[in-house]
């Protein structure tokens, strides 16, 4: 699984990154590698994400990013694209 965890702006600037790494291997994308992911691709529409694979993916985020989603942090717009997710990531390590 992809480490979040690092020092300063290189995971910052790794975060979209990361997220796609670990989509492709929660998700067991084998025909589909990270890159092919882009930052604002409907998950949904381009990757079939639906609410199992969601949770598997908070799972992971929670993981590798050693950060807690509460209840109220689940709104459907903060995982739409990995650009959603990652800049939502950003504000959780920020203490959001």
């Amino acid at each position: 699984m992809p480490d979040g965890n690092g020092t300063g702006g290189g995971v910052k600037d790794r975060t979209e990154e990361l997220v796609k790494e670990l989509i492709v291997e929660l998700l067991f994308l084998k025909d589909t590698a990270p890159s092919d992911i882009g930052d604002e691709d409907v998950l949904e529409e381009t990757l079939g994400v639906d609410s199992v694979a969601l949770f598997q993916i908070v799972a992971g985020l929670e993981e590798a990013f050693e950060i807690r989603f509460e209840d109220e942090d689940f709104d459907a717009s903060r995982f739409v694209t990995v650009k959603a997710i990652a800049e939502f990531v950003r504000e959780k390590q920020a203490g959001g």
